[in-house]
């Protein structure tokens, strides 16, 4: 009796990643791990200056070809798919670079810094058929799907509200890394590095996905609160409340001048209970009327891995890029609002940094506050912080 016939070996995609340090070291370490799994190829990286033989150990033996000129390496490698983890300001011409030759995209997040980029990119990936995801890795957390079957199926009564907490620590080196941190806009491109649309993006993208309000049109209005400790343009301290179509209060409140550094987190809040997400560890709290705590870690998928089998088995993108309009309204709400407001010098102060040299800033008794925004979907200047003014809202 034999056996079936077994099914052709499919070749590993080859893959170009423009972006290869700071964050872009992630993409390189995953690129490898798929690679070692025979999944993809890192067939290129798009780098100012080139990465030496140390940078590439892990690849020794399959070096990749590198260039500065990132469509010459989409041709000259014959990429499949490319992974972008550049400044947020040059996303949309590379994506679109990407798009013309029909090359598939893992795009790191914020997409785009404006709105009108952001539509941008939607009509080049649409009209180039190309596949696109946006890197909101806690999409590919199967405590999404868990926690809105729970909500759905009314565990925790009617929902009320979401609210997510983000209290990080971040050192004045941080924004010394690169000419493009922590600014609004450099010259007449716009930027927008701000704590709510990039090193914390995820709280509110997140909130947005477990709230089903995902795409722009979700979204009836925004209200921000963006302040700032740091001698900075954009905010390093502040609150968003999104109202979506459906009524539904969605708020964040986050810092990067936390007094002690905590794991961001959502909740989900019915008049029954509540579901608690740190979505960077898949952790979920489910607190519920008539039932003790329960408390469970889900797995995860990775976002290129699914690009791959996207390309080669036809399964379902976790994060389209329609999929994050609603977190785009946000990015040009934060754009467009006044400039964030310095925080006066009363309302932080200087820390040293255990094992450092540096120092940073630190918002006095922010964790606090930062908490009571995502416990009571309220903003700074609803919570009474002394340095908080009234909010800016903006309508779609």
């Amino acid at each position: 009796m034999t056996g079936m016939p077994s099914l052709p070996a499919v070749p590993p995609v080859p893959v170009v990643l423009a972006g290869a340090r700071g964050h872009g070291r992630w993409h390189l370490a995953n690129i490898r791990r798929l690679q070692h799994q025979g999944l993809v190829r890192l067939a290129g990286i798009c780098e100012l200056i080139p990465l030496d033989d140390g940078e590439l150990d892990a690849f020794a033996g399959e070096l990749p070809e590198q260039s500065a000129d990132f469509g010459a390496l989409l041709d000259s490698t014959g990429a499949r798919a490319a992974v972008i983890c550049t400044p947020i300001q040059t996303h949309t011409a590379l994506a679109l670079t990407a798009a013309g030759r029909g090359v598939h995209l893992l795009l790191e997040k914020p997409p785009a810094a404006t709105r009108a980029d952001f539509e941008r990119i939607l009509a080049g990936v649409r009209n180039a058929g190309i596949a696109c995801q946006v890197g909101f890795q806690s999409f590919g957390s199967h405590a999404v799907p868990a926690i809105r079957e729970l909500v759905r199926t009314g565990a925790i009564g009617t929902v009320r509200g979401y609210g997510a907490a983000g209290a990080w620590v971040r050192d004045d080196a941080y924004y010394r890394r690169a000419p493009w941190a922590g600014r609004r806009r450099i010259g007449d491109t716009d930027v927008v590095d701000g704590v709510l649309t990039n090193p914390l993006a995820h709280a509110v993208a997140t909130a947005l996905e477990l709230a089903g309000s995902g795409t722009a049109q979700d979204i009836a209005s925004v209200e921000t609160e963006l302040f700032r400790a740091h001698d900075i343009e954009a905010d390093d301290t502040s609150c968003v409340r999104i109202t979506t179509a459906a009524g539904i209060p969605v708020t964040a409140a986050v810092t990067l001048c936390a007094e002690q550094a905590g794991e961001p987190y959502v909740t989900v809040h019915g008049d029954r209970g509540r579901i608690t997400f740190w979505y960077k560890q898949d952790r979920v709290l489910v607190q519920r009327a008539g039932h003790g705590p329960e408390e469970a870690v889900y797995g995860r998928t990775d976002l290129l891995e699914n690009l791959v089998d996207h390309l080669v088995r036809d399964a379902p993108l976790l994060v389209p890029p329609h999929r994050t309009g609603a977190f785009m309204e946000v990015v040009e709400a934060v754009r467009t609002a006044p400039e964030p407001l310095a925080l006066p010098p009363g309302a932080w102060y200087t820390a040293p940094v255990t094992g450092s040299a540096t120092t940073r800033r630190v918002v006095r008794g922010i964790d606090a506050l930062v908490a009571a925004g995502a416990e009571t979907l309220t903003l700074f200047s609803e919570l009474g912080a002394p340095w908080a003014l009234p909010t800016e809202m903006s309508s779609p």
